[in-house]
């Protein structure tokens, strides 16, 4: 009849005197048991700045907590997971995964902006990846890692509205080049004696990007978004399409916040190389029924018709739309011939490029030594397949967007013991990759450790359900499924609640959206944020 309680601890210290200290603070049951309750609230305000409550409850669950814990626990924190036992930063990784922070805590976007800042080199380059706290890493010849610095600092300027860290004094790194015949080197930079504003490291990565090719192209490096095609442009003459989708983003958007800092002269710059860009595109990027992946430092395209492997990428079809860059009627042309040769439905799963290398006298890069199928070489490599989502959204696609969610949702691979046989992997995390080779068809790759789970909840909570931080104001642009007729929001502002009610008008309703805060009609098409510690109620009546 006796109970018997016992606690397990698991510490770290930096000292025995530290390790000692916390043996004797929790040496009683009910300290520990106060130090998990604190644990658990934390993560229950974090993840709870964003719950919501929709008819799909595989959606509830992934957007009300795992996708923003495996962002914040695994990518931006441990950046460790079982099956890459790292503990780097890379540059344009935890980059793209605190983009998804913006709701939930902000602030850490703000420390790693400028954590990211101080790995910059004079000359504009970045470490690819450096191990804290000494920061010895690897310098490149990248072409995207350090043209997210400007992206991500234009989102959390336009959505958090805190402008002062533009002003913050960041120095650089120092260290010799890398040479033309290298790859990459890995050693310790010195901390340079040169030092800018956050603004200006945007300033100086953005500058060191507009290298362009033959075409008109920005160059490919020793890489761009996929690593694996490291040898495109070995020689320095390849180029990247995905990446001239990208750059042209981070132009037209950097080019809106140099206006605003009344830096016309830069914004100017950056407009006439977005509109050249595009013109480029155009001219040099279209295959017929898709955009090109990239050229080689030959001037072979690749991602083309005329290629036997990889004749299709899903990344440049995805950012033609995400972009804006894309004329509108060939990225339509392109998104279809990503449905129509890319999306495996019956396999559910999404390819990220077809078909994969394997006898080619193509060279892309060690892309190539996987086995065709899996990973990056044409298996779904999530983070693109999410893109590829996102871009039907965007186009207005929303049904399709909506099944492809499904598709992507890891829930929807472990519902039933047979989905468990075949997906193998936990269901309730991102997987950064599902197998498209038999006999392993849909088994799940590596998880935790993916930058997908920040973009899945970005496309899930943003794009598809619509909610928008902008500033002190919240905007909700509902892309809604087609058996849904309303969705509830509960957005939580400093210690505020707004809980929103989105209802969607019937085909025989008539008249133009329409917002009401706490029963009161507003004008204007955005919710005002105001941390009164009072829970607010609003509606809004939309297609």
């Amino acid at each position: 009849g006796q109970e018997r309680e016992t606690t397990f601890r698991l510490g770290a210290g930096r000292s025995i005197a530290e390790v000692h200290d916390l043996i004797f603070r929790f040496r009683r049951a009910d300290a520990s048991r106060v130090a998990l309750a604190a644990v658990h609230e934390f993560w229950n305000h974090t993840l709870g700045a964003i719950n919501v409550d929709t008819p799909d409850p595989a959606v509830n669950t992934m957007a009300n907590g795992w996708l923003l814990y495996q962002t914040l626990g695994c990518r931006l924190w441990g950046r460790t997971g079982f099956y890459q036992s790292g503990g780097a930063y890379g540059f344009r990784d935890q980059l793209q995964d605190v983009m998804a922070l913006v709701h939930a805590e902000p602030a850490l976007i703000r420390e790693h902006l400028l954590r990211a800042a101080a790995h910059q080199f004079r000359e504009g380059d970045v470490q690819h990846w450096w191990h804290p706290p000494v920061g010895r890493g690897v310098r490149t010849h990248f072409s995207d890692d350090y043209l997210w610095l400007p992206y991500v600092t234009c989102r959390y300027v336009s959505c958090v509205g805190d402008t002062g860290v533009l002003d913050e004094q960041v120095p650089f790194l120092d260290a010799r080049p890398v040479m033309p015949e290298e790859e990459s080197y890995y050693d310790l930079p010195n901390r340079s004696q040169e030092s800018a504003t956050l603004y200006q490291h945007c300033v100086r990565a953005i500058e060191h990007g507009l290298k362009f090719g033959e075409h008109g192209l920005p160059l490919m490096g020793s890489g761009d978004w996929n690593d694996g095609m490291n040898l495109v442009g070995k020689e320095g003459r390849g180029e990247s399409v995905w990446l001239a989708f990208f750059l042209y983003d981070v132009l037209r958007q950097f080019a809106e916040l140099a206006r605003a800092r009344k830096d016309a002269a830069f914004a100017e710059r950056c407009l006439a190389e977005a509109k050249q860009l595009q013109e480029n595109i155009e001219a040099h990027a279209w295959d017929g029924q898709w955009y090109l992946r990239a050229y080689f430092d030959n001037g072979e395209p690749l991602g083309s018709k005329t290629n036997s492997e990889c004749q299709i990428d899903s990344i440049p079809q995805s950012w033609s739309v995400i972009s804006g860059a894309g004329a509108s009627a060939r990225s339509r042309r392109a998104m279809q011939a990503v449905n129509e040769r890319l999306v495996r439905r019956d396999a559910k799963l999404m390819e990220l490029f077809a078909p994969p290398f394997d006898k080619s006298t193509l060279e892309p890069g060690y892309i190539k030594g996987y086995i065709p199928g899996v990973r990056e070489n044409g298996g779904q490599y999530t983070h693109g397949a999410i893109w590829a989502a996102m871009a039907f959204a965007l186009m207005g696609e929303n049904e399709r967007a909506w099944e492809l969610f499904g598709l992507l949702n890891p829930m929807q691979h472990g519902a039933t013991a047979e989905q468990i046989a075949i997906y193998k992997v936990e269901p309730y995390v991102i997987a950064a990759d599902v197998y498209g080779v038999a006999p392993h068809i849909g088994r799940g790759g590596w998880t935790w450790y993916t930058g997908s789970a920040g973009w899945m909840y970005r496309f899930l909570t943003e794009t598809l359900l619509g909610v928008h931080l902008e500033g002190n104001r919240l905007r909700v642009i509902p892309r809604f499924p087609p058996s849904w007729t309303n969705y509830k929001i509960h957005y939580r502002h400093g210690q505020t609640v707004y809980h929103i009610t989105i209802n969607r008008l019937s085909a025989d309703q008539t008249g133009a959206s329409e917002l009401s805060l706490d029963g009161q009609t507003l004008a204007e098409e955005t919710i005002p944020l105001i941390d009164d510690h009072i829970d607010h109620f609003v509606e809004l009546r939309a297609r």
